[in-house]
């Protein structure tokens, strides 16, 4: 099994996810007709030029909240969980907005970390994650815990 192990993360450890992803207009129209979101903001860009012309939308098309989030929490995923088991999330904030055309990265901070009482060859971290744009502007922030194994262990 690969890593991160439980024995990686130390409380405080801040960590910036070294990749990005550009979102297109392809990407937020796909996610939302596929997840049955109605929201016509997202996808009808006749409607967001007339009812939406002025900042911070200036008629483009909103890239589903969900969306952003999926990328992000995925962008975090290689350095934090990837061998892991999520368990919750908290805290979801959405501070700006994003168009088609942001490239979305993602940094996070390591708030708490416990061996597991139910699985002794696992331990639990909690981490804040916030996702930024190009221009380093905090899109969107929240926090959760994922189990990960101890070193050397496989799950029991």
């Amino acid at each position: 099994m690969s890593g991160p192990f439980y024995e990686n993360f130390t409380v405080g450890q801040k960590i910036v996810h070294d990749e990005g992803r550009t979102i297109t207009d392809n990407d937020n129209i796909w996610f939302t007709l596929l997840t049955c979101n109605s929201n016509q903001g997202h996808f009808n860009k006749d409607y967001v030029e007339k009812n939406f012309s002025g900042p911070p939308f200036n008629g483009k098309l909103l890239v589903n909240s969900m969306l952003v989030l999926s990328i992000v929490l995925g962008l975090s995923t290689r350095d934090t969980s990837r061998s892991g088991i999520m368990l919750g999330m908290t805290e979801w904030k959405v501070l700006n907005p994003i168009f088609a055309g942001d490239t979305i990265y993602a940094e996070t901070e390591i708030t708490g970390k416990r061996e597991s009482a139910s699985h002794p060859t696992m331990g639990l971290v909690t981490v804040n994650t916030k996702g930024l744009n190009q221009n380093k502007v905090t899109i969107m922030t929240f926090s959760r815990t994922f189990m990960v194994p101890k070193a050397g262990k496989c799950w029991s």
